[in-house]
């Protein structure tokens, strides 16, 4: 315990504040355009960014992003006035930071070793004026609103990820949007595979991370797994958790 706090107030030491977009924010709303923009001109079909195009015009995302950082639920909760606009809110700011947060770095190739300590515990954003790390805002703020199909709506940039959606999360379409990441994410092989002749079943490591918030909600893995899967996996079958893969999830060079 003692050595865990020692480490904490070390990372706390040595934490800096990404700097804010170098744009004034005048709007009274959240430019939700602006990110429409950024997901539908710089995402591709297969949820990979063109973050060298976005680097040389990052003008709808620094907007964007310069709104998070003065706005939030907690700072103007009349913006947000059900559960679904909070939620809303904070997928599509922690993606938005996340991409930011790539630039800012340099676009490494790879997020992986003592590079992710330092984007996700090291280097804080701004959220509604308060300043967190990434990982922070996604284990302090956003899994305590309870919906475990955030993880396959959160995107860290990296190809371990769930696919990047082209489209914003919106409050009125929340639950339908969160239904159709799960889905999409459970039925890619890439995150779950059955061994017939093992009798195993391979899982991204996501089911791994996050047991806890899948087990609130199902008896087990392969019963969360079941819930948008087709078809099913066998539940009494062994769980393998496929390595992460933390290379920044870029469009090729063309």
């Amino acid at each position: 315990m003692l050595s865990g706090l020692l480490g904490g107030l070390l990372l706390a030491g040595c934490a800096t504040v990404v700097p804010p977009p170098r744009v004034e924010v005048s709007a009274a709303r959240p430019p939700e355009d602006a990110w429409t923009r950024v997901l539908q001109q710089r995402v591709d079909e297969q949820g990979r960014v063109d973050f060298a195009g976005l680097a040389q015009d990052r003008s709808d995302l620094d907007r964007y992003v310069a709104w998070i950082y003065q706005h939030s639920p907690a700072s103007d909760p009349g913006l947000y006035p059900t559960p679904a606009h909070v939620l809303a809110y904070h997928l599509n700011a922690y993606n938005a930071l996340a991409m930011y947060n790539i630039l800012e770095a340099g676009i490494p190739q790879s997020l992986s070793g003592l590079k992710k300590v330092r984007f996700f515990y090291l280097r804080k954003v701004k959220i509604g004026g308060e300043s967190m790390t990434l990982y922070a805002y996604e284990n302090e703020v956003i899994r305590k609103l309870g919906e475990p199909r955030v993880h396959f709506a959160l995107n860290c940039m990296s190809v371990g990820c769930p696919h990047l959606p082209r489209e914003p999360f919106r409050a009125a379409t929340l639950d339908a949007q969160l239904d159709h990441e799960a889905r999409r994410f459970f039925n890619e092989p890439r995150n779950v595979r059955v061994d017939e002749a093992a009798r195993k079943i391979h899982l991204s490591e996501i089911l791994k991370f996050y047991t806890e918030d899948f087990l609130k909600a199902a008896p087990s893995l392969p019963a969360f797994v079941n819930r948008y899967r087709e078809p099913p996996v066998p539940e009494d079958y062994g769980i393998a958790f496929t390595d992460y893969d933390w290379t920044v999830n870029a469009q090729p060079a063309p």
